[in-house]
C-alpha cells in the first residue's frame, strides 16, 4: 500500500516566550511538500515569530521542530546550512544599498554554495526574468521602487535554491499600486509548485493561491482549513469574527 509523503516541517507542541510574553503556546503543525499555506490573525497573536522559528532565527523554548524529518539543530554551523534550504523576505527587503540588484542576488550563491561567478550572474538574470524586472539588473537599491526592491529580495532567496519559502508580510510596507506585482510574483511560485508559508494581510490572495489558512490567535492555532471553508463558515467564534472584519472592511 502507498505511504503518504512525510511533511516537509513538522511543529510539536512548540512554546516560545520573550520574558514573561508566551508568544507560542504549543503550536502542532504540519506543512505539506508543495502546499501554499497563509498563516492568519490578529497583530501580535505570534505569527512572524512562527516563521522565525521555523528557519532558526529564534530558538524555541520547548517542543521540536524537524525539517525533511530531521529535529532543527539551532546551533550556529547547523542552522546555516537549514538557512540555505530556506528562503525568507521580511517585511522590509534588507537589500545592500551599495550592490546592484544582480550583485545582491550572487551574493548568496557564491558566498554560501561555492558557485562559480558566471553561472551565479546567469542565474540572478533569470530569476530577475522570472520576477518580471530583467531591465533593472544594473540598478542599485534606491533607484527602485518598493515593489521592485522586494521582487529583488524574492529573487535573491529564490537564488539559493530553497525547498521552503517564508514570507513575513511582504506586502505591508508597500503603497497599494505596488502589492499586486509582488503578489503576481508568490501567486506564479505557488503554481509552480514551491512550498510557501506566508504570513500576510492580504485575503484576497489567501482565497485564491492558498491551499490551507492557519488562524492564529494569541500563540495558539485556533483553526485551520481549505480557504473557501474558513472564509464561508468558520468554526470559532474567534475566526468569525476575525473574518467578519475583513469582509466588513
Amino acid at each position: 500500500m502507498a505511504t503518504l509523503a512525510a511533511p516537509l516541517v513538522e511543529l510539536r507542541q512548540v512554546r516560545k516566550s520573550f520574558g514573561d510574553n508566551l508568544v507560542l503556546a504549543g503550536i502542532d503543525l504540519e506543512i505539506e511538500r508543495g502546499a501554499a499555506i497563509v498563516i492568519a490573525g490578529p497583530s501580535g497573536s505570534g505569527k512572524s515569530t512562527l516563521l522565525r522559528c521555523i528557519n532558526g532565527l529564534e530558538p524555541i523554548d520547548s517542543g521540536e521542530v524537524r525539517f525533511e524529518g530531521q529535529p532543527i539543530d539551532y546551533s550556529g554551523k547547523a542552522v546555516t546550512r537549514l538557512r540555505a534550504e530556506i528562503g525568507m523576505v521580511f517585511q522590509q527587503f534588507n537589500l545592500f544599498p551599495h550592490m546592484t540588484a544582480r550583485q545582491n542576488i550572487v551574493l548568496g550563491p557564491v558566498k554560501g554554495k561555492g558557485m562559480r561567478r558566471r553561472d551565479a550572474d546567469n542565474r540572478a538574470r533569470d530569476l530577475l526574468e522570472l520576477v518580471g524586472i530583467p531591465e533593472k539588473e544594473n540598478e542599485f537599491p534606491a533607484d527602485l521602487s518598493g515593489g521592485q526592491q522586494q521582487r529583488v529580495a524574492i529573487a535573491r532567496a529564490l537564488a539559493m535554491d530553497p525547498k521552503l519559502m517564508l514570507f513575513d508580510e511582504p506586502t505591508s510596507a508597500l503603497d497599494p499600486e505596488m502589492i499586486r506585482e509582488v503578489l503576481d510574483v508568490m501567486r506564479d511560485l505557488a503554481r509552480g509548485g514551491m512550498t510557501m508559508v506566508v504570513v500576510t494581510h492580504e485575503m484576497g490572495f489567501a482565497r485564491e493561491v492558498c491551499d490551507r489558512i492557519v488562524f492564529i490567535d494569541a500563540g495558539e492555532i485556533v483553526e485551520q482549513g481549505p480557504p473557501d471553508e474558513f472564509f464561508r463558515a468558520a468554526r470559532s467564534p474567534r475566526a468569525r469574527e476575525f473574518v467578519d472584519k475583513i469582509i466588513r472592511h
